[in-house]
């Protein structure tokens, strides 16, 4: 385990690693309801974006940028598999993609952290082919390791947190902190008051966490036996009888507090997490909505879908909070960070990807100007390329590019 930034030990406040995380909800957001104008402290948001009130100021809504590679290809997959590459993909039964931004990161900075990157879901992965004849898999994934192969989703959180913690054989009966309590109460003797406080803070945190992956991985023992009981594979099995979270808030929250950890921790400084695939079939009782969320996107101007996309805002928020109580000197992890959030379209009614969905949380220690509403709709195809923000998310982050994607050029004003 790494530890929290330590004024006895450390001294002066380091400026922190940079971590980055893409956060991802399918089939497009309420328009006239996604919108934020001004800076700063002034900046107003729409309807959609409200949530995201108290961290507005670490906030940037933009506005306009396109997957120009994902256009007129048809709908749903061809414009979901290339969304974080900018990479044509291919028809047919041999899918074809290309690196996405989070694992070009992982590929740079990832050995500096025992594990280069997380990537989690909390919605099953689709097999076969969608009716353009494009792959599902290309709805199913955000996160590419290479051109034909696009990286496993973790859907189990005690299994993401099991791999984050190297908690193999025996070890996932004995807590994280029993292996490093002897170290902890070293430390203790060695720090001032403040420090100690932050210390506990930090190991109650951790776990806190670890004690739902306690009752998850056993949930889904007795998922493995009920599933080899009816001779079914655990995949076949309907949610929660595959021993995933019941509830998709309780899922989504425990895989955002498992990035905060790992980012805190430093066990990673690269996250994906997919809220709700491209078609998704997640329902949502709890919003009083009767439509799944695909077949809600259909009708994205009406309020049902509207409730659907400020729930995944509120997710946003969450993970960004969490983030921003993690002290690192003057700063925090979320200052530290860069979170990107994003939809595979604008409009899920019209199948509309002319533009899609942008935000980003957190000033990568610094590097990067927040409190933003930018707009680059009329901008010219070639000056609103999402590659091209890209390029200037890694440029902050020492990754430095000639190109990537369809794009050479950084994105103007970012």
């Amino acid at each position: 385990m790494g530890l929290p930034w330590l004024e006895s030990l450390h001294g002066a406040a380091p400026e922190g690693p940079q971590r980055f995380a893409v956060l991802f909800m399918g089939t497009g957001i309420s328009p006239g309801r996604w919108w934020a104008k001004g800076s700063g402290a002034a900046m107003e948001l729409g309807e959609s974006l409200a949530p995201l009130e108290p961290v507005k100021s670490r906030l940037n809504v933009i506005d306009g940028l396109f997957n120009k590679e994902g256009t007129g290809q048809g709908i749903h997959p061809a414009m979901t598999g290339n969304l974080l590459s900018g990479v044509p993909i291919r028809k047919g039964s041999i899918i074809h993609g290309g690196i996405t931004i989070d694992q070009m990161l992982a590929n740079r900075i990832g050995q500096d952290t025992q594990q280069p990157s997380m990537v989690l879901a909390c919605e099953r992965a689709m097999t076969g082919f969608h009716e353009s004849n494009f792959s599902n898999a290309y709805s199913s994934h955000i996160s590419w390791q290479s051109a034909d192969s696009p990286v496993p989703n973790e859907m189990y959180p005690s299994l993401a947190f099991d791999s984050l913690f190297e908690n193999g054989g025996q070890l996932r009966n004995t807590s994280v902190l029993d292996r490093v309590k002897e170290h902890a109460a070293s430390l203790r003797g060695r720090i001032n008051a403040t420090d100690r406080n932050k210390l506990d803070e930090y190991l109650a945190s951790v776990r806190e966490v670890e004690r739902s992956m306690e009752r998850l991985r056993t949930e889904k023992a007795r998922a493995e036996e009920r599933a080899s009981r009816a001779g079914r594979p655990l995949s076949a099995m309907p949610r929660p009888a595959d021993g995933l979270p019941e509830d998709i808030r309780d899922h989504i929250r425990l895989m955002s507090d498992i990035i905060a950890l790992g980012f805190q921790t430093d066990r990673t400084r690269v996250a994906s997490l997919l809220l709700a695939r491209d078609l998704s079939a997640i329902y949502y009782p709890f919003l009083g909505v009767s439509r799944q969320h695909h077949g809600a996107s259909h009708y994205d101007t009406e309020a049902d879908y509207q409730k659907i996309v400020r729930f995944h805002v509120e997710q946003l928020l969450y993970l960004a909070q969490r983030l921003d109580a993690m002290k690192e000197g003057e700063r925090s992890v979320l200052d530290n960070s860069c979170l990107l959030f994003l939809s595979n379209m604008w409009s899920g009614t019209k199948h509309d990807n002319k533009k899609v969905p942008v935000l980003t949380l957190g000033g990568l220690g610094g590097k990067l100007a927040t409190g933003r509403a930018l707009d680059y709709f009329t901008a010219g195809d070639d000056n609103r390329k999402l590659c091209s923000l890209y390029l200037g998310i890694m440029d902050r982050m020492g990754v430095v590019l000639p190109q990537f994607g369809d794009a050479k050029a950084r994105l103007a004003g970012f």
